[in-house]
């Protein structure tokens, strides 16, 4: 199963909600794998995974060996670094990203990580993948190599507008690229309970018949904390508030028959 998390808008948690439920899943028991698409390398920063250091198996690298006559391939089992936690793997971001997108766009290399995670699909149990916050190669790149995508949301106006946006972007790539991409739900973030105005988000949301994922994920400083300390909430904060959401959102996910109170959405 690949889940890709993606959103067109930054800020969102979309490395953060990603990082979680990888780390969840593997604490699950299953052998796990986060791939880091985005520049800026949060989710792979969050596992205690630095992009600046030199590497010849980042996502960089593993897309990069595609492009030119003269490349070395690295046998694609040797991407996926270990980390910290146990069942838990990352293939992480670099910030040569950047440099090489046009040049893979020029080529139409399009589909090589649904290629390379095609192959990796024997190892792993769950694959997720976090994303830059625009639709550009690689984004486009994981919603093809995905089976279902999720959708990190925290409730403005300018969110809302994106979101609908991003929708019909993705309806469009799936009936290019990738028709059997199923968009699991949206994920409310940083949700406040205590102001109304993010409610009537929601129900606006609700109105449109997209498929709002519950419980709602609250804001709190525990989430920042857990990025201080490299540690997922799991492994940090185990009997948190917060925590205790990710735990009831990814039983969602895995359709664990998770049954949830009125006040267990928020």
């Amino acid at each position: 199963m690949r889940r890709v998390v993606f959103n067109q808008k930054g800020g969102v948690g979309k490395s953060s909600i990603a990082a979680n439920l990888a780390a969840l899943s593997a604490a699950k028991g299953y052998k796990t794998l986060l791939v880091d698409l985005d520049v800026q390398g949060n989710s792979s920063h969050y596992l205690g995974y630095d992009i600046n250091k030199e590497s010849k198996t980042t996502v960089a690298d593993l897309l990069n060996q595609s492009v030119g006559w003269f490349s070395v391939s690295t046998p694609i089992n040797e991407f996926p670094q270990s980390t910290d936690f146990c069942n838990l793997d990352i293939i992480p971001a670099s910030p040569r990203l950047e440099k090489i997108e046009s040049e893979l766009e020029r080529r139409y290399k399009i589909y090589k990580l649904r290629d390379a995670l095609d192959s990796l699909e024997k190892t792993y149990d769950r694959i997720y993948l976090d994303t830059p916050p625009n639709l550009n190669f690689f984004s486009k790149a994981a919603l093809i190599a995905a089976h279902k995508l999720l959708i990190p949301f925290d409730c403005d106006s300018f969110s809302q507008q994106a979101l609908l946006t991003l929708l019909n972007n993705v309806a469009e790539l799936r009936e290019d690229h990738n028709p059997d991409l199923e968009v699991e739900g949206v994920i409310v973030n940083m949700f406040n309970a205590q102001a109304n105005f993010p409610s009537k988000i929601i129900a606006d949301l609700q109105d449109l018949e997209l498929p709002i994922l519950k419980p709602y994920l609250p804001q709190s400083i525990k989430m920042k904390e857990s990025h201080y300390h490299q540690k997922p909430l799991v492994h940090l904060y185990p009997t948190h508030k917060l925590t205790n959401h990710f735990e009831r959102l990814y039983g969602t996910l895995e359709k664990d028959n998770v049954e949830l109170t009125e006040s267990e959405y928020e």
